[in-house]
């Protein structure tokens, strides 16, 4: 119950009452309705709160060794006293993590003065440990906090962590407050922010002064910004322009024919001009309508080519939960859709948030559960109770005219693997992959070989082509002889055309008319290759044969 919800007293108890108790009964009443809105709206008692400051425990200070990021020098937990701080101990590939980085953008916004939160990137992967990768990934989700680059898990240790994510709240008096692990504690968080700052403020013992300044913000003058997915159909390439939050349409040349979208973040829908995305990923196309998954908004969005104009078709706009039962479109929450696979009137979606694919009806409307119970793992079995772990690219055989039954293939990218999804059988089988933490760079059998957080596949022919991202590789898998191996790419990241190139956390891959498009991320280009291993080139982006470099101004949109 909220202050502000109504009581009908027509035909209630109320009225049935003598004068005098009626009036005390509603007075207890309010009294009620009161207390409960304002443990609601604060759910941190000040006598909890100050019970947690008097057992406070000392928090460990940080190794002062290791790279910082986002911070012209290296910080001590004693520089920041006088301070709440958050520690938000995190790593760039969960999605969890993701999840959590606009509830921090809020904090810091609700508490300029008075809050420090810094990031503890404690890593997963053998490729995030790397802090020139750590600040790829601080670009990419537009972070402006401070970074430790927790590479050895030392910190991690020092404050028992045992999950990500996980927010250490500590006080100006530099004691452990709070330690919760798990996404959407935004209200216990911002809660527990305001009490401490409330009761050092009162003391006079809360420092207000901004404990480091802000670097200037150094994007690279690219026309493309963190490419995610990308799209070949009817001789046009779709860019899902991630970081500049809109989607590019060129030909096959690179020439742009058009700008989807204003640039900034936001969720409006109208024409190209007003319509605006927030990280869009995945991408589809039937005839004139393309479908977007626009991740970090939640929803998908169905643009007419035609008409010229984006219109949102599923999601509410915030994140949700899981899916278990048929749901109407607009009215229920999707879970970051990652990426996109389209046969006849069904949308399939790669729910990274959930854990689950789903499929959107187009005709009906109607949004439903084609595999994963929402459990993070990786076990096959039966559609609705084998589990994936952040699916976050799939494809289908649907161009393949031998293919007995429809099958999805999914990047299972925090399992570092590849699903089959059987919908004939209604069966989930795992091609490569083994558990959470067991991720490499082996080529051969599927029984023998590692990947480490693939994000694209596609498919052609019985193979499957694999945008192996923090192995900065593609690789093709043969269905038929069950074995993978590397095209492109070598064992660091890089930006070359020569040999079998060099790529960066290759995000997206398409197949088209026996070439391969990828999206390399982090290079934020486009790449053309052969699907034999022939060659790869890096595809120029042109407006009207004019070579662009750098993200265009509003009126040089096409």
């Amino acid at each position: 119950m909220s202050s502000t919800s109504k009581v009908n007293f027509k035909n209630s108890w109320i009225r049935r009452l003598p004068p005098r108790l009626a009036l005390a009964s509603l007075a207890c009443l309010f009294l009620f309705v009161t207390q409960v809105s304002c443990q609601e709206n604060n759910p941190v008692k000040r006598p909890d709160l100050e019970r947690k400051i008097r057992a406070g425990i000392s928090a460990p200070e940080y190794p002062q060794d290791y790279d910082w990021l986002n911070t012209p020098r290296a910080l001590r937990l004693s520089d920041l006293r006088g301070q709440v701080v958050i520690l938000d101990f995190w790593t760039f590939s969960c999605i969890n993590c993701i999840h959590v980085i606009p509830d921090l953008k809020k904090l810091e916004a609700e508490f300029p003065q008075g809050l420090t939160i810094i990031g503890i990137h404690s890593a997963k992967h053998d490729s995030e440990k790397l802090t020139h990768n750590s600040q790829k990934a601080i670009e990419r989700y537009e972070i402006d906090h401070p970074v430790l680059n927790d590479n050895d898990s030392r910190v991690w240790r020092d404050y028992g962590v045992h999950a990500w994510p996980t927010a250490v709240v500590i006080s100006p008096e530099g004691k452990i407050i709070q330690k919760g692990s798990g996404e959407g504690h935004y209200k216990l968080l911002r809660n527990t922010v305001q009490g401490l700052i409330d009761h050092y403020a009162s003391r006079g013992r809360l420092d207000r002064s901004r404990i480091f300044e802000e670097e200037p913000d150094l994007k690279d003058e690219q026309f493309l910004r963190f490419p995610g997915k990308i799209l070949v159909q009817d001789h046009q390439l779709f860019i899902a322009d991630s970081n500049h939050n809109r989607i590019v349409v060129t030909d096959l040349a690179g020439e742009v024919q058009v700008v989807i979208g204003t640039g900034a973040i936001g969720k409006e829908d109208g024409s190209f001009e007003n319509a605006s995305f927030h990280h869009p990923q995945g991408i589809a196309l039937q005839g004139k309508d393309l479908y977007i998954a626009d991740t970090e908004n939640h929803l998908i969005r169905k643009v007419d080519l035609k008409a010229q104009k984006v219109t949102t078709i599923a999601g509410t706009g915030v994140q949700g939960g899981f899916i278990h039962s048929p749901k109407d479109a607009l009215s229920y929450p999707l879970n970051s859709p990652w990426d996109l696979e389209l046969v006849e009137d069904t949308l399939y979606i790669a729910m990274a948030g959930a854990h689950q694919i789903w499929s959107l009806d187009l005709t009906q409307e109607k949004l439903h559960l084609v595999a994963g119970s929402g459990r993070e793992a990786i076990r096959d079995g039966s559609l609705t109770r084998a589990a994936l772990a952040q699916p976050s690219g799939i494809t289908s055989n649907v161009s393949d005219p031998t293919s007995e039954g429809l099958v999805l293939y999914v990047a299972d990218s925090e399992a570092s693997g590849i699903r089959e999804i059987d919908l004939t059988k209604k069966s989930v089988e795992t091609l490569i992959g083994r558990s959470l933490f067991t991720f490499g760079d082996r080529d051969g059998s599927f029984r023998r070989a590692l990947l480490q957080h693939p994000l694209g596949v596609a498919y052609l022919d019985r193979r499957l082509f694999v945008a192996d991202t923090y192995n900065d590789r593609i690789k093709v898998m043969d269905l038929e002889a069950e074995t993978i191996q590397s095209l492109y790419g070598t064992d660091q990241e890089g930006h070359s055309d020569q040999g079998k190139g060099e790529l960066y956390e290759p995000g997206g891959i398409h197949v088209y008319e026996g070439k391969l498009y990828v999206a390399d991320t982090n290079n934020h280009v486009v790449r053309v290759a052969d699907p034999e291993g022939k060659g790869i080139k890096t595809l120029s982006i042109l407006r009207k044969g004019r070579k662009v470099t750098a993200l265009q101004n509003e009126a040089d949109k096409i």
